[in-house]
């Protein structure tokens, strides 16, 4: 009994303690000890004068980079001349059986850069395919056959983009959709970084074909990016 009677008691004196303002507004912050100087403790300007010289060393770094590659290609190959051999030499490989040449490229006007007053912006070369064929849904089945087949229809591409001379060779150039105005088309739109300007196709807007088995690739080796992809084809029984 005597001990539950202590307990109330020391309830009772916990309640009455008064409570500050800044505690109400929730400020329960520790006042800063300016004794403490334990090895985890980090002087403020300090702390702070390191990161800014991190920084400047990663930006001199980046800087340092850059003019590198730009003295190389002044010293070494002119500009363009290596995206004509990668041009000359991706054009000479045979075409597929139902492969025709894809190289009518969508305008993409107003490009500004944040990179256009230290390099001289240019439009990367390309060779492109896109592959044909035959679909043999239930109309087609019914209004053609073998002897008489239906149009060709665009069944996939492969996107050969060449950027022998990207500054920043550890970024590999990214591509990505964007909504045309005709909804039965997408624009394809390859972006890389200097001295490289944006570059876009018109294609067909259907659901791509994401395996390796059924044609899809996407590397960036040797200044060549290689987008390859098949659309989803789906089987009529006849």
């Amino acid at each position: 009994e005597e001990k539950k009677e202590d307990d109330e008691n020391k309830d009772e004196e916990e309640a009455d303690v008064d409570v500050s303002d800044d505690d109400e507004a929730g400020n329960f912050s520790p006042v800063l000890d300016d004794k403490y100087a334990g090895e985890d403790a980090v002087d403020e300007d300090e702390d702070k004068a390191k990161i800014e010289e991190q920084r400047r060393r990663v930006l001199e770094s980046e800087a340092d980079k850059m003019k590198q590659a730009e003295q190389k290609n002044a010293a070494g190959v002119p500009a363009g001349v290596l995206d004509d051999q990668l041009y000359v030499s991706e054009s000479n490989k045979p075409m597929g059986a139902d492969e025709v040449a894809f190289n009518t490229e969508v305008n993409l006007d107003g490009q500004v850069y944040s990179w256009h007053d230290k390099y001289r912006p240019r439009k990367p070369r390309f060779f492109n395919r896109v592959h044909t064929g035959y679909e043999w849904n239930k109309y087609n089945q019914t209004h053609y056959d073998h002897d008489n087949p239906p149009p060709k229809i665009v069944q996939g591409y492969k996107f050969n983009i060449f950027y022998p001379d990207l500054i920043d060779k550890s970024k590999a150039p990214t591509f990505r959709l964007e909504n045309d105005s005709n909804p039965e088309t997408k624009i394809l739109r390859f972006t890389a970084g200097p001295p490289y300007e944006d570059l876009a196709f018109r294609v067909v807007n259907k659901e791509w074909e994401f395996s390796h088995k059924r044609g899809f690739k996407c590397t960036f080796d040797r200044g060549i990016l290689h987008l390859y992809f098949n659309f989803k084809r789906y089987r009529y029984r006849r």
